[in-house]
């Protein structure tokens, strides 16, 4: 009887299990929309975690076929929207570590990443870039990282050192350095990028790494600051200096030099709470009107994160400086009536008084009246009768007469209460 190897066995054995994403994940397999394949990959990974503690290498094995697969089923899907690029990105960093992990040997782990490799060279797409920025952890060890690194270091020397008229797209230039730094080979990899054409973050944020793993954060600080900024890494320079800076204890100096800079978030209220979450010690007002100071003209756009704080009297400033949509303005009046009067009245009213001015899109006659009740019922709440509430939005309108008829046509008004 020919006994097996340990390789042969697992080998075997992986060509026995059967998964059920990769009858579904086959080439051009979706359709133009991105919903039916963002829940496939959602199946998938639910699929492949359930072995991760069973099986860690099966389940190694499951991750790097969906990434193979993956690039190829989706050469049909509408990326436009960047819901299936986040999707697919997510589920890169869900199988990473699920394939970097298992303690397996250099003959397995060599097969692995060439199989990776091999998915990353033929994705046209571009769904597997942000692969390479992985590649040193996928290595597992310092050695494996080296022997990924030299092999490529030819060409990422020819990328870097390429004249600016020339265009030069290396593709294993993100995954060289990665390899680079994951083997520690700091004085090497910052030698590459300081002979380089580029200043861009994308080659350079691994030499700021570098620097920080020597123990010098001034100067990994002040490399990442030396870097040409560009459309294409906004706020990414910013942030890494500033988590820099707060992991090494230096708080006030971070939110002072970077916060604004690297907050981030899709709604000013998102990148609100963002800041809030990472100084959880600085006074919201503050940390309001810092940001209100850094887009001067638009003031008005961060009512929703001063209401969501508690700060209402800070909220209907923010309104007086510059025009707020007024259906943010009518919900906070009608959601407030009762709780906080004053700012419900003051949000209703200035409303109205930005919709006379045209501000809002597309606003109807609708919005005009669930205004004006918002204010009458505010209005109630602070004991004031109807004549008086519209005595306060006469105060509140502008002066321009076209504007102020058409409040007053929308809600019936003769004259001047």
């Amino acid at each position: 009887m020919i006994a097996l190897s340990p390789r042969s066995k697992l080998q075997m054995k992986d060509a026995s299990h059967t998964w059920e994403f990769a009858k579904r994940f086959r080439r051009n397999g979706f359709g133009w929309k991105s919903d039916l394949p963002i829940s496939r990959l959602k199946e998938a990974l639910a699929e492949i975690k359930q072995f991760v503690r069973p099986d860690p290498e099966l389940a190694s094995e499951g991750a790097i076929l969906l990434l193979e697969k993956l690039s190829p089923a989706l050469g049909q899907v509408d990326s436009s929207s960047g819901a299936m690029g986040s999707a697919v990105r997510h589920a890169i960093a869900t199988l990473v570590p699920i394939i970097a992990k298992p303690k397996v040997g250099d003959q397995t782990r060599q097969r692995w990443l060439e199989r990776l490799w091999k998915a990353l060279e033929d994705d046209d797409m571009g769904y597997l870039d942000v692969l390479a920025d992985y590649w040193g952890e996928l290595c597992a060890t310092q050695e494996m990282a080296s022997r990924w690194a030299d092999k490529f270091i030819p060409g990422l020397k020819d990328d870097l050192n390429a004249p600016k008229e020339r265009y030069s797209y290396f593709k294993a230039s993100t995954l060289c350095l990665s390899a680079l730094y994951a083997a520690k080979r700091y004085d090497e990899l910052l030698d590459l990028l300081e002979s380089s054409r580029l200043n861009w973050w994308h080659e350079r944020r691994w030499g700021a790494k570098a620097w920080l793993a020597k123990g010098d954060v001034a100067k990994s600080i002040q490399y990442a600051e030396a870097t040409e900024r560009s459309s294409w890494d906004p706020g990414h320079i910013a942030a890494f200096c500033e988590s820099v800076m707060l992991d090494t204890g230096h708080t006030e100096e971070a939110y002072a030099r970077y916060a604004i800079a690297a907050a981030d978030g899709t709604t000013n209220l998102a990148i609100f709470r963002s800041i809030r979450k990472k100084y959880p010690a600085m006074d919201s007002e503050t940390i309001l009107r810092d940001l209100a100071a850094s887009k001067p003209g638009q003031e008005g756009k961060w009512f929703a994160a001063a209401k969501d704080a508690g700060l209402y009297d800070l909220a209907i400033e923010l309104v007086k400086q510059s025009p707020t949509d007024p259906r943010t303005l009518i919900r906070a009046g009608r959601d407030f009536a009762q709780r906080q009067p004053e700012f419900a009245l003051a949000a209703s009213l200035a409303a109205l008084s930005y919709i006379a001015q045209g501000v809002g899109y597309e606003i109807t006659g609708m919005e005009v009246y669930s205004a004006w009740e918002a204010a009458l019922q505010a209005g109630t709440a602070l004991e004031m009768d109807e004549s008086q509430v519209k005595a306060a939005l006469y105060l509140a309108l502008p002066e321009e007469p076209r504007g102020r008829a058409y409040i007053e046509s929308m809600l019936g008004f003769v004259k001047r209460g």
